[in-house]
């Protein structure tokens, strides 16, 4: 086949697409510096394996895996990193019989193909035994072309030509026309041409994913399948027009046809239902959970958390760690949604396991340094309305030097508005307010719709006099997320510091009626409530809050002092008793069980006696 004059210019093409392919590699090189990219080893598994056999049947499996995804495209996933295609250990893996029947088909059909298509008996088979004149000279170029009258009896013509048996014949043929609008036979190319040229689409874009050359940060990608899709589907047409040749009856034919039609119409039907899943990132997300659980879950989860689902996006995070539980970034974002959430004993938990599994994520240590689980027991000042780090403990100087170290060593794909915001949280404690509002402001021009910052700057704005800039602020945090309970109460807390407490009262009644679930933001509802004066609604919220922790010896102790104040001094008293049980060292509840005592005394009621 290479020996042949016609085939020079098929190895020209392919020697120069060979050449300037390794030109750009090298380039490449050159550029990384003379050696290979760095990736994790959940990036290719495979190549971090430390077995020469698990890599060796691992690579080699993967053109396997890659053919199949182009025949049965039936589980596509956006990413094919991790576990999701997991390594081949031995040679007793069923999947090894995919490699070798790969290898095994994907030479016989470079072998026949290209040996039967350049074969003159083939050519001839091809043309149902005829050739076609042109000029004097036979078509052989693989693509027989019958005009309508090659039935009709030839005519000679004083031209004679070999017969299959060396003899001659003279014939008189008549002038056949061939329409305009038809390509001429002479341009098209030949049969052994397409399959060379179909076989390089197929392979050639490949080759650098097959990690013969170097490692690659990636297992499978659909994305390098589109170039060799194209060499597919040239092997497709040319496969079925040779049945379509060699088929003699007109039934066999439109078989053929008929099931290349439902072929065609089934990828049809999976570009439209894969056009979907890419429709937007949570249905995309979704559909690779079946390929990829830990990196779909966990992105899945970081979505949920841009819409507020908090709820949803935890359970997403923690089916992601469910998967992979040594995810640094995932720990991380789990910690930082539980701290969001004032849960920070367990935020505290999360960032250390992310930093145990990834010890250079600086963020995560400035997370850590400053987080201790909030243990005041006065429960008068307990009322988790100013920003979500008001609820922790902070260790201020240490967390800023932190903080600088997380800035110079973050990296670029990382989001910096909720470590510029921290650092503003730091100097605002210590009441170095300048370079708090600067860091706010940092925090806003890095994301413009970062809830967090519009709430502490607020905060701010507010401490240093300008009252009215900062509703503003607490009015935008609103408006970028209403469905948000917390920004409602960040709010009302302003508007009890102005002294306007109907308004506040609103506030903190659609903060607990949003987050109804969320100890913490009921719970500050009733206070604000109560500080209102609105005690009914206060007591109501008051004992939702006792509801979602029975255990918590404050919100008993407040639910019997909203009680006490609205005069049902029996319920009172049987949630004083419930707080002491608890905690019975606590002053308060001694001293406002004592006063109830008098009062009950007074009116004629009988008490339980007290501890």
């Amino acid at each position: 086949l290479f020996n042949q004059e016609k085939n020079t210019t098929v190895l020209l093409s392919l020697s120069v697409l060979v050449s300037w392919g390794v030109l750009l590699l090298a380039a490449r090189l050159y550029w990384m510096g003379n050696k290979p990219p760095n990736f994790s080893n959940s990036d290719n598994p495979a190549a971090d394996s430390p077995h020469l056999l698990t890599r060796t049947l691992t690579f080699l499996y993967l053109p396997a895996a890659n053919t199949w995804l182009l025949l049965c495209p039936v589980q596509l996933s956006f990413d094919w990193s991790m576990d999701a295609l997991p390594l081949i250990k031995t040679f007793a893996d069923w999947r090894n019989l995919h490699t070798v029947a790969f290898y095994a088909g994907f030479t016989l059909l470079a072998w026949f193909g290209l040996r039967s298509s350049s074969s003159p008996a083939s050519k001839a088979k091809e043309t149902n035994g005829k050739a076609d004149l042109a000029n004097g000279k036979a078509l052989t170029n693989g693509h027989s072309y019958h005009p309508p009258d090659e039935q009709g009896s030839p005519k000679t013509n004083g031209k004679t030509t070999l017969n299959g048996n060396g003899f001659t014949k003279t014939y008189q043929c008549s002038p056949r026309t061939i329409h305009p609008s038809l390509p001429s036979l002479a341009t098209l190319p030949s049969t052994e041409n397409v399959v060379v040229f179909s076989l390089g689409l197929l392979s050639l874009p490949f080759l650098p994913a097959t990690n013969l050359f170097f490692y690659v940060g990636f297992v499978v990608a659909e994305r390098l399948l589109y170039i060799p899709s194209m060499g597919f589907c040239l092997l497709v047409a040319v496969g079925t027009r040779a049945l379509y040749v060699r088929l003699r009856t007109r039934g066999s034919r439109v078989v053929l046809l008929g099931l290349c039609t439902g072929l065609v119409l089934l990828y049809g039907m999976k570009t439209v239902l894969r056009n979907r899943d890419w429709s937007n990132e949570e249905m995309l997300y979704k559909s690779g959970i079946s390929v990829n659980p830990a990196k779909a879950w966990g992105n899945l989860g970081n979505v949920l958390k841009n819409q507020g689902k908090m709820a949803e996006a935890e359970r997403a995070y923690r089916n992601a760690l469910y998967y992979r539980g040594n995810m640094a970034d995932m720990l991380y974002n789990l910690g930082l949604l539980l701290q969001e959430n004032h849960r920070s004993s367990e935020a505290l938990h999360y960032y250390k396991l992310a930093i145990g599994s990834r010890p250079t994520l600086a963020c995560n240590r400035s997370h850590t340094c400053i987080l201790t689980p909030h243990t005041h027991t006065h429960t008068h000042s307990h009322t988790h309305t100013s920003t979500h780090f008001h609820t922790l403990h902070m260790r201020c100087s240490e967390a800023l030097s932190v903080y600088r170290e997380a800035v110079q060593k973050m990296p670029k794909q990382f989001a910096p508005q909720s470590l510029y915001n921290m650092m503003g949280e730091a100097y605002m404690r210590l009441n170095r307010l300048e370079e708090a509002g600067h860091w706010y402001r940092e925090s806003l021009r890095a994301k413009p719709d970062h809830i967090p910052a519009h709430l502490t700057y607020g905060k701010l704005l507010s401490i240093i006099g300008q009252k009215t800039e900062a509703e503003g602020y607490y009015r935008r945090a609103i408006q970028l997320d209403p469905s948000k309970g917390n920004c409602y109460m960040h709010y009302g807390q302003f508007l009890l510091e102005q002294s306007r407490l109907a308004e506040a009262a609103e506030m903190a009644e659609r903060a607990a009626d949003l987050d109804s679930s969320e100890f913490d933001v009921v719970f500050s509802a009733a206070h604000m409530l109560r500080q209102a004066s609105v005690n009914k609604a206060a007591e109501r919220h008051y004992e939702r809050a006792a509801n979602l922790r029975p255990d918590y010896p404050a919100a008993l102790m407040n639910l019997g002092a909203i009680l006490h104040l609205n005069g049902r001094l029996p319920e009172a008293e049987t949630n004083y008793l419930r707080a002491l049980q608890l905690k019975p060292d606590d002053v308060i509840t001694h001293s406002n069980l004592k006063k109830l005592w008098n009062i009950m005394e007074r009116q004629g009621l009988r008490t339980t006696q007290g501890p």
